[in-house]
């Protein structure tokens, strides 16, 4: 137990001192190379520790002690075509790479009773533009990100069944950086020159949820894997600072008359925000194949409700509020992965992964500018004595997301923006995981 819980502290470690985790997306599944080599196909199979993120309930197949950490490079890239009446206007997303850490333990204490614990991350995006673009008042730099610290409990029922449940404790930041339209009026109580006040909002909060899995070992071919993540809500707080204090902000420049009178506009000031997030709860189903005994087959489906994200409203103690509809419809996902050991020391992998789309592009924003995904991944992995090293690579190719009917607030109104889309929005991901077996 001792050593159990060192491990924990090494997995809190690990994680608090790591960089901040950001992706393109909203739900992540990058947990573990080997898994995502399969394109995260593996709740049947759920034979290694990282099973404490995809199915919890497969590491009662794993004897003594098992240790993994490792991290993935995400490099998102796209650009965002604007329409006004000056003509088009295209901007790509400023180059960044982003590093996703994950950490597992597991430890068996009897031969029916496993123990493991996982730090990962569930959900999280980040993008950032030019400070100057078209799309600056409805954001030019967005952030969010979730650390999940799931302490597990796995039951072996007989040699067939397996079940597990966990307690998720979420730590989530989020940052945020867009222009708000700032009037100033003349002696004359004449509207003066517009000019951007830039409104930079950071916070963060916690939220709890459960895991629960179940693995049915059929035979020595076939398995089968069944997880689910229930809905985190996050109470986010935190603080809004502006750039130019004091003075009157205009949500909608092109509808003022000449003369707005200065009660009417609210006023630019530092103060603390709030919000509530909804993160969606999500059930999987992994069926797994082994026809020969160096290759290895599974098919995964992943349904995400995603129509619980249905705002993110920012309220500000000053009385200004940042609505944001989103009205998301739920979302599935679709993978197959196979497995195959030209050597007992040496594995090779692949995958192919498709999202169904999610957005609702009444409400459309740029904050997060995907309508689904194609994943191709490609991993290898090792073994010597009790260490294994796996290596991961995925492309990702994002379906393009149309401007052209959405409400959303600085967009229309406030930029002038009549339409638009996005265009070759693709993301490159390469992760390591490092594993120990005793």
């Amino acid at each position: 137990m001792k050593f159990l819980r060192a491990c924990g502290l090494g997995l809190l470690a690990f994680v608090f001192f790591c960089t901040r985790v950001q992706a393109e997306g909203f739900a992540m599944q990058e947990w573990s190379a080997r898994g995502l080599g399969m394109a995260g196909s593996v709740a049947g199979m759920a034979d290694d520790v990282s099973a404490l993120a995809y199915n919890a309930a497969g590491i009662t197949q794993l004897p003594g002690v098992n240790l993994m950490g490792g991290g993935a490079l995400v490099a998102p890239l796209g650009t965002v075509k604007t329409e006004r009446r000056d003509g088009a206007h295209y901007t790509t997303t400023k180059p960044k790479v982003w590093f996703a850490p994950h950490a597992y333990a597991s430890y068996q204490l009897n031969d029916n009773v496993w123990l493991g614990l996982g730090a990962f991350s569930r959900f999280g995006l980040g993008n950032s533009y030019d400070g100057e673009w078209n799309g600056r008042y409805n954001v030019y730099d967005i952030g969010v990100q979730t650390l999940s610290f799931v302490p597990t409990l796995a039951y072996k029922i007989n040699n067939m069944f397996s079940v597990s449940a966990g307690l998720e404790v979420m730590y989530a930041s989020l940052y945020m950086g867009t222009k708000i339209p700032m009037m100033s009026l003349t002696q004359q109580g004449m509207p003066g020159p517009l000019q951007d006040n830039d409104m930079q909002l950071q916070g963060d909060g916690w939220g709890y949820g459960a895991h629960l899995g179940l693995h049915m070992r059929l035979n020595d071919q076939w398995s089968v894997g069944l997880a689910y993540k229930s809905q985190v809500t996050l109470n986010v707080s935190g603080d809004v600072e502006f750039s130019r204090q004091g003075q009157n902000l205009l949500t909608n420049p092109g509808r003022f008359s000449s003369v707005i009178p200065k009660r009417h506009l609210p006023e630019a000031r530092n103060t603390d925000a709030h919000t509530t997030i909804q993160l969606p709860d999500s059930a999987a189903l992994g069926i797994a194949w082994k026809p020969l005994d160096n290759l290895s087959l599974e098919a995964d489906v992943m349904w995400t409700r995603w129509s619980t994200y249905n705002a993110l409203n920012i309220y500000m103690d000053s009385g200004y509020s940042s609505i944001n509809n989103k009205e998301w419809r739920d979302g599935w996902s679709f993978s197959l992965g196979a497995e195959y050991k030209p050597l007992d020391w040496w594995a090779l992998r692949a995958g192919f992964r498709y999202e169904t789309p999610v957005v609702n592009e009444e409400y459309a924003d740029y904050m997060i500018p995907t309508n689904g995904r194609q994943m191709l991944t490609l991993g290898t992995g090792v073994k010597w004595n009790d260490f294994t090293l796996d290596f991961a690579y995925v492309h990702i190719w994002v379906n393009p997301v149309d401007y052209g009917s959405t409400r959303s607030s600085g967009i229309r109104g406030d930029a002038g923006i009549t339409g638009g889309r996005t265009e070759n929005v693709v993301g490159n991901i390469y992760m390591l995981s490092l594993g120990y077996a005793f």
